[in-house]
């Protein structure tokens, strides 16, 4: 090969030979079963994000507006009472 020469290469099927583009019932299955994974994968992601975002958006008001029965503001939950 001399300098400034350009090489291809093309793939052509030998013979009679014509190539088998269609997919199995198994790949249907799989590859449907692999997209339903990635779209609950991306649901989760969405929804971690929200509660990193704004975490007290998914929590009741109440279980953190007003402290827990008996304790006062400022003491923890194994605080001896």
């Amino acid at each position: 090969m001399m300098d400034g020469e350009v090489f291809t290469v093309t793939f052509v099927p030998s013979g009679n030979m014509i190539p088998n583009s269609s997919m199995t019932l198994e790949q249907k299955t799989m590859f449907a079963f692999v997209n339903l994974l990635f779209i609950f994968l991306g649901i989760l992601i969405a929804r971690c994000f929200r509660i990193l975002l704004d975490p007290y958006r998914s929590m009741p008001t109440s279980t953190w507006a007003e402290g827990p029965d008996g304790l006062e503001k400022g003491q923890f939950d194994y605080a001896p009472v």
